[in-house]
């Protein structure tokens, strides 16, 4: 009957050989993939090479970093972009130790001489709470590429905007009419191309971006980007100062200033 094997790998840490032996031979029967290590410098090396490896059981008291600086060091390397769960082996629990340990993220401890069937229970734990912690990371990745995608979108928009605004094709003989229109609206506004006007005008009747969508035949997110290059153009903070500077009473008392 073959056993199923666990995808995560456990990185066993102990200056002790016998132990590093004994408690890889207990996991691998029970499961796991373990990679067997005699020193912190070797752990460190390991985890770095191997992204498999998602469990770490190591010794608190070692030669060179101790467990708790280990994991510190690992958590260091590991960086917002990796995962992985600590449990800490040790001959001698001293309180202040055990707390240090906790503080840090290491989240369980077991005494020597080891009680295995407890131990791997606890493996089992932190593998549960491991494969959750991998999903927040990996939505946190996603979230990354949407945030690139969605400025790239942008970006795409205001290029497409500058082709038609500087394209003889996209302007008929409406010219006076545009004209006109530009005259329309303060002298900040004529920076924007004909569609991030549009979309400003109908933000200064108070629409929704609902609204607007529906009357331009776009979508709430493209919506979303008019409105965001217009703030950036115009130099303003929200909808509302954008729609104060878009109404007539402004606009006239503007130009009755500008003639005296």
């Amino acid at each position: 009957m073959n056993k199923s094997v666990s995808p995560v790998k456990v990185l066993v840490v102990d200056d002790q050989p016998m132990i590093v032996e004994m408690v890889c031979e207990f996991l691998e029967g029970s499961g796991y993939r373990c990679v067997p290590c005699e020193s912190s410098h070797e752990a460190v090396e390991r985890f770095t090479e191997d992204a498999e490896v998602g469990l770490v059981l190591c010794d608190l008291h070692m030669p060179g970093l101790d467990g708790i600086e280990l994991v510190q060091e690992l958590q260091r390397r590991s960086g917002k972009h990796r995962a992985f769960e600590a449990i800490m082996l040790t001959g001698r629990a001293e309180k202040q130790d055990v707390i240090k340990a906790l503080r840090v993220g290491i989240a369980d401890y077991y005494q020597k001489p080891i009680n295995l069937g407890e131990m791997l229970e606890g493996v089992q734990r932190r593998e549960v709470a491991l494969r959750e912690r991998q999903k927040n990371v990996q939505l946190g990745k996603l979230s990354q590429k949407l945030q690139y995608l969605s400025a790239s979108i942008n970006d795409l928009y205001q290029d497409l905007d500058q082709i038609r605004h500087s394209s003889p094709m996209s302007e008929p003989s409406e010219g006076t009419a545009d004209n006109a229109a530009e005259e329309d609206v303060p002298a900040i506004f004529h920076q924007l191309s004909p569609r991030q006007l549009d979309v400003a005008r109908l933000v200064g009747k108070g629409q929704t971006n609902y609204q607007i969508a529906c009357e331009l035949g776009i979508t709430e997110n493209t919506v979303k980007l008019y409105v965001s290059q217009v703030l950036r153009l115009t130099h303003m903070h929200n909808r509302t100062q954008l729609a104060l500077a878009l109404s007539p009473n402004v606009s006239a008392v503007r130009q009755k200033d500008t003639t005296h």
